[in-house]
């Protein structure tokens, strides 16, 4: 599966939008990737999981962690493929935590699997909780970077299927908003930033 395929496989879904979006980084954009609708599709999620996959040595990971919710699906994914334990972090309160009984052995080396990315604040946050928990990322992996280019993203290799590269605006110097044409809207999983 190449790029175009995948791309092809969100318009089909109809989860390639154009309008005005506030994204969870609370940045602008005129495009959104809404995942969930690629990923409702199990074949989808099998198909963009295998080739995320294909970008990591099974035998450098443990376990497999995504921050929620965006990378609940495509993270879950990847460990069935992997075979290996799966967990999330998530907010509560405003703050990304490990919950629900999960726990993270000292000294595991941890894959983030994440679906989109474009300023990877949750990944960072999430990379943060695993170390909090004796944990040890070594990797990130995405379905898709929205924001192909920027240095220093994370402080470990990192690897998407699909690159597209796509404008984001501060919320204070967003064309969008100055236009008044499109009220901006918030499909996400988190409230603005």
């Amino acid at each position: 599966m190449n790029e175009q395929d995948m791309l092809a496989m969100y318009e089909k879904a109809g989860a390639l939008l154009n309008g005005h979006f506030i994204l969870s980084s609370g940045r602008h954009s005129a495009r959104y990737l809404q995942s969930a609708l690629v990923l409702m599709d199990l074949n989808n999620a099998t198909e963009l999981a295998r080739e995320l996959v294909k970008k990591v040595d099974a035998s450098t990971v443990d376990m497999v962690v995504s921050p929620a919710i965006g990378g609940l699906v495509i993270g879950q994914e990847v460990a069935r493929q992997l075979n290996k334990p799966f967990l999330f972090t998530e907010r509560k309160e405003g703050e990304m935590q490990l919950r629900r009984g999960f726990s993270i052995p000292e000294g595991s080396r941890l894959l983030v699997v994440e679906d989109v990315i474009t300023t990877g604040g949750s990944v960072r946050e999430c990379m943060v909780v695993v170390r909090e928990h004796g944990g040890v990322p070594v990797k990130v992996l995405a379905v898709v970077d929205r924001a192909p280019g920027v240095e220093g993203r994370f402080d470990v290799p990192y690897a998407t299927a699909l690159t597209l590269d796509v404008e984001t605006y501060a919320a204070d110097a967003c064309p969008l908003c100055v236009d008044g044409g499109v009220p901006a809207i918030k499909p996400g999983s988190r409230g603005a930033a």
